[in-house]
C-alpha cells in the first residue's frame, strides 16, 4: 500500500548538471542545476532563474556548456551548486578543477567531468510556464575512457543523481535490463 508524503520533487532522481559560462571579465563560473532535460535530440532546457550569473553570462555570451557531475567530483559539483557566483567572483578557481575553451561554442568545458554538451543559447522562457534556458547542442565530448565500442559506458562515467526527500547524490550505474527489448516479453 502506498502512503501519501509531502513533494519536495516528484520527479526524481534528477541528474546533476553542471553549467559553464564565461563572465564579463573572462573567468569561468560554474553553477548546479538538478532541473533540466532534453527537449529534442539536439537541444536541452534548463530550469534556472533570470538572476542567477549563470543566465546573465548564457545571454549575454549566447552560449553555455552543460556537464554531467560525476562521483569523483561530487564535493565540487555540490560547491557549485552551494555558492553563488553573483557574491563570490572565483568561485571556479576555488573549486580546484581546470577548463579550456570550447572549439565550438564562447563557454569553458570543464576538464574533470567527463561528458560535455557545448551550448548555442537559443532563448529564455520566463512566463509562469516557462522553463527558463534553452540551447541548441552545437558538441558533445566524451572522455575517452568513458567510452565503449564509440558509446558513452554509463558504468565508466559513474554520473551521479540528487534525490531532493534525503537531499543526497548517488551513483548511477548498473545495468537492469534491455530497453526496446526485454518489454516484448510481455506481448
Amino acid at each position: 500500500m502506498k502512503k501519501e508524503i509531502k513533494a519536495k520533487s516528484p520527479l526524481f532522481p534528477m541528474p546533476v548538471l553542471i553549467i559553464s559560462t564565461f563572465n564579463e571579465d573572462g573567468s569561468v563560473n560554474a553553477m548546479n542545476a538538478a532541473w533540466g532535460t532534453m527537449l529534442d535530440m539536439d537541444r536541452v532546457a534548463l530550469n534556472l532563474s533570470a538572476d542567477s550569473k549563470t543566465v546573465q553570462n548564457i545571454k549575454n555570451k549566447k552560449a553555455f556548456v552543460v556537464h554531467f557531475a560525476d562521483a569523483k567530483h561530487s564535493t565540487e559539483a555540490d560547491f557549485f551548486g552551494v555558492v553563488s557566483g553573483n557574491k563570490v567572483k572565483d568561485k571556479f578557481e576555488k573549486s580546484g578543477l581546470t577548463y579550456e575553451k570550447s572549439q565550438v561554442v564562447d563557454a569553458p568545458v570543464i576538464n574533470e567531468f567527463p561528458i560535455a554538451l557545448e551550448c548555442e543559447f537559443e532563448e529564455y522562457q520566463s512566463d509562469k510556464n516557462g522553463i527558463g534556458v534553452i540551447g541548441k547542442i552545437a558538441r558533445v565530448s566524451v572522455e575517452e575512457n568513458c567510452l565503449k565500442d564509440g558509446q558513452v559506458d554509463i558504468d565508466a562515467v559513474e554520473a551521479i543523481a540528487f534525490d531532493p526527500y534525503t537531499r543526497g547524490y548517488y551513483k548511477v550505474n548498473g545495468r537492469v535490463g534491455e530497453a526496446y527489448k526485454d518489454g516484448l516479453q510481455l506481448r
